[in-house]
Formats: C-alpha cells, sequence, structure tokens
C-alpha cells in the first residue's frame, strides 16, 4: 500500500561533544543531513545542549551549564528551522529564575516557536531531583509542508507513565516527541509500542548512542519511530507498528509515516478515547502512594 501523506522524521541520534558551542556544530551538520534525506522534523536527544552529564559530576557543576532560551545554542537552530525548511526539535538545559529545566522547544520550518514543554516526570531518585519540573502537556498545530499536524511530547522517564501519553491524545495529539537518555532495551521498547498502540499515535524517540562512559545510565542507541496504525485494510491481521528502530551507532536515522492513514485509521478503530470510562478513573489522580512504592526523593512527600 503506497502512502498518500508520507511524514518523515530525522532522529538526530548524536554523541554530546562536551559544550553548547561544539553541540550545536554537530546538531547542524546532522538537521542538514536530514533534510537532505527528505525529513520534514529534525528531533535531537534530551537535553544535547550539555549532553545529559549530569552523574558524572557534581550538581553545582552540571545545574551552571543551563542556557537561556534566547541563547546562540537555541537562536541558531531555529534559524536553522527557517532556513532548511524543516521543523527542528532542540532540547536544552533550560536556565530559569528557579531552578533549571529539562525543555524540549519545537521550531516549525519557519523558525517560529511552536512547542515549550519541560519534562513533568523528572527522575527525583538521581541528579534530577535538583531540577523545576514541568508542570503540563501541551499540544501544538505544528506548520509543515505536509500542512499542520497536531504534535506534543513527553520526556524520557515520563515515557513510563501512561498517563503522559494519554493526556497528549486527549488534547490532539497525533505525534507525539520523546527526546531521551537511557538505555532502551526490550522492556522500554515495549513501553513505546504500547503507547502509540493504545493511543493511535505516532510516537518519535530519540535517543544518544552507545559508547559514552560519561553518561549515566548508559545509553544505547535504538531510538524509534511507531506509527500506531495497527489494523488497517490491505494488511492481513495486525501490523507491526514500527516504522523505524536504530541500531547503537551514532547517525541521522530517518523514519516515515502515512499521516492520512494514521487519521483515517483514528476515525474508524477502538483504542484511545472511544470507549473509555472516566467516571471510574478518580483514583488515578490520589495523592495516596502505596507502602511498597514509597521512596525517599518523592517531592511533595519528603516523609517517606
Amino acid at each position: 500500500m503506497s502512502f498518500s501523506l508520507p511524514f518523515s522524521v530525522a532522529l538526530l541520534q548524536l554523541a554530546a561533544e562536551g559544550s553548547p558551542e561544539k553541540n550545536l556544530a554537530k546538531a547542524v551538520q546532522a538537521c542538514r543531513e536530514a533534510k537532505s534525506r527528505g525529513a520534514d522534523l529534525a528531533l535531537l536527544p534530551e537535553m544535547y545542549s550539555m549532553g545529559y552529564d549530569l552523574y558524572a559530576r557534581p550538581a553545582e557543576d552540571w545545574l551552571a551549564e543551563a542556557i537561556p532560551p534566547d541563547s546562540e545554542y537555541v537562536r541558531a537552530l531555529a534559524a536553522l528551522a527557517d532556513e532548511l525548511d524543516m521543523a527542528v526539535g532542540v532540547t536544552l538545559l533550560e536556565k530559569t529564575e528557579a531552578a533549571p529545566r529539562n525543555t524540549l522547544l519545537l521550531f516549525d520550518r519557519h523558525g517560529e516557536l511552536r512547542l515549550r514543554y519541560s519534562k513533568v516526570h523528572t527522575c527525583d531518585f538521581g541528579p534530577e531531583r535538583h531540577l523545576t519540573r514541568g508542570g503540563s502537556f501541551p499540544v501544538c498545530s505544528l506548520d509543515t509542508a505536509k500542512g499542520d499536524i497536531r504534535v506534543g511530547a513527553m520526556i524520557c522517564y515520563d515515557r513510563e507513565f501512561p498517563e503522559s501519553a494519554r493526556l497528549l491524545m486527549l488534547g490532539g495529539a497525533e505525534l507525539i516527541l520523546v527526546p531521551n537518555a537511557c538505555p532502551m532495551e526490550q522492556n522500554r521498547l515495549s513501553q513505546l509500542r504500547a503507547r502509540a498502540y493504545e493511543n493511535m499515535t505516532a510516537i518519535a524517540t530519540c535517543n544518544y548512542p552507545a559508547g559514552e562512559p560519561k553518561r549515566a545510565p548508559d545509553c544505547n542507541g535504538h531510538s524509534t519511530l511507531f506509527d500506531g496504525v495497527a489494523y488497517f485494510e490491505g494488511f492481513e491481521g495486525s501490523r507491526d507498528t514500527c516504522v523505524l528502530e536504530a541500531g547503537e551507532e551514532e547517525g541521522v536515522y530517518v523514519g516515515t509515516f502515512d499521516l492520512d492513514m494514521l487519521r483515517r485509521y483514528r476515525r474508524k478503530e477502538n483504542q484511545a478515547d472511544t470507549f473509555r470510562r472516566p467516571e471510574l478513573y478518580a483514583p488515578l489522580t490520589e495523592e495516596n502512594v502505596a507502602e511498597e512504592f514509597r521512596r525517599k526523593g518523592r517531592r511533595g512527600n519528603e516523609e517517606f
């Protein structure tokens, strides 16, 4: 079956180079390659401005590497999006008046900021407890050469909470971007497959490549694109929703999914919002934490 509205996402599975300036140069080169290969959108790994180098140094050292949204790193990539006529998902340790945030800024093909998302589920069992948490899961309408597409984001650990993708689906997201910095082993890959399947949503995840010992937990590549379409006419039974799975090596990986097929699928199948029973879900918003799940470091529950 031929694509009727192909949408291409470039996963920039890049190693970090030790500074925002060096990382910017590498990101620019990768974006240019992505555009030459037909990408509509390019996505960087989590917190690429400083390479997610949180575990090997004291917190005061890496917290000092936070940069503002009007930094040269961000402005240059926004200008590049305009030059290339391609959306770019820029990731950074964002400087704020409070503690820094783990942030994704999505610029459209005109270099205009369309989505600003900060990680909601920070890894408070580790160095991310020093960060300011995001407070919502916004969805934007992204102007692309293929028309508008509704895009949201979750960052790494957000993936492990089904509520993240569910809220994005309820907000209208057709594509969820997931900057990442952790080992993408079979269970985490299964999480992404499940989030795409149950929400009938495309999910693009960009991880760091293998072989960077300073990054903890160790990354291993395996960036992925799932299109969220499990059943469709022309396919026998269910189909594989995984459009692309990268290897461990550094590189620019471009995957394409059929946006029109996804939209037609969402109008006919029964996952996502079709038969939900929200009147039964009140316990999901309660603050009670079962004893076996209590951990030190949980914000708002410091007595644990």
